[in-house]
């Protein structure tokens, strides 16, 4: 993306992904749960015959851990974008709508996406010296470290996060914990049910039991399970938290996220206590 002066004058074909991973109608849910671990991203579009028909994201693989049908997983007709708005547009869009990523369509096809991390990456670019104390989030859902990480999602599902710091026994901050690290370490479970189905009724004096036709269904379920190790197993594998204070800047925190591809920066006290939650979309606000 060329420097420019204003949010205004960058253009969402100058900033978004043009090769996007996508899946094909019919697929399977394991075959998005792989594109979304490997490719490290919060949405899958879905695409029947080159055009869009819908989209499938993390956060429905977690709510839907038993569905395996991308047709019924997804969110059909989603919002979109053309590649000739500003990012100030699509800052706006993904806003009002609360989503975090727009496809960008193109005489009806799938041209590319642009997701709100593509849009920090700008606003990183663009010098914005305001401090950040406007756009830090207050009420925010914390996890004790000894909780379990099955625990742990279904508390950032009642709560409607998408990530929780996580606190050691002092309510100092150990780390951050996203719907992504939660995806990255649940697995596949597959288990065989039987259902036992009787032609005879208790209730029925003329039915022997020895004698009574039984029909046994067996039937496979397979669904995502998250693990129940405390979720301070999650922090091996992400390390320090970067975070940030009241009176960081938004282009500096916007670039420690691009940096650390991260959707949010823990805003904390000299005394490293949790004030609040500094997300990327709330900083989108700095462009409106």
């Amino acid at each position: 993306m060329a420097m420019a002066d204003t949010p205004e004058n960058v253009r969402v074909e100058e900033v978004m992904i043009r090769e996007v991973a996508s899946a094909e109608l019919p697929g399977s849910r394991d075959e998005v749960l792989e594109i979304l671990k490997t490719k490290h991203i919060s949405g899958v579009p879905i695409v029947k015959n080159g055009v869009l028909v819908g989209i499938v994201t993390r956060t429905d693989l977690l709510k839907n851990p038993e569905e395996e049908q991308i047709a019924i997983l997804m969110t059909r007709n989603p919002v979109t974008i053309s590649p000739d708005k500003s990012i100030v547009e699509a800052a706006r869009v993904i806003l009002n709508k609360n989503i975090r990523r727009l496809p960008v369509v193109e005489d009806h096809s799938l041209a590319g996406i642009i997701t709100i991390a593509d849009i920090v990456g700008a606003i990183a670019r663009l010098n914005i010296t305001e401090p950040i104390s406007k756009y830090v989030a207050s009420g925010v859902v914390a996890v004790w470290s000894d909780t379990p990480i099955l625990v742990a999602g279904a508390i950032m599902d009642l709560a409607d996060v998408k990530a929780v710091p996580i606190l050691d026994s002092n309510l100092a901050l150990l780390g951050v914990a996203s719907d992504k690290d939660l995806i990255g370490a649940s697995a596949i479970e597959d288990r065989t049910e039987v259902s036992n189905m009787s032609a005879g009724s208790d209730d029925d004096a003329w039915t022997w039991e020895s004698l009574r036709d039984t029909m046994n269904l067996y039937y496979s379920i397979s669904k995502i399970k998250l693990p129940d190790t405390p979720v301070r197993d999650i922090l091996k594998h992400i390390g320090e938290p970067e975070t940030a204070v009241l009176s960081s800047q938004v282009s500096d925190c916007a670039r420690k996220m691009r940096r650390n591809r991260v959707d949010q920066l823990p805003v904390i006290s000299s005394e490293r206590k949790l004030l609040g939650l500094l997300r990327d979309k709330d900083l989108l606000k700095s462009i409106i």
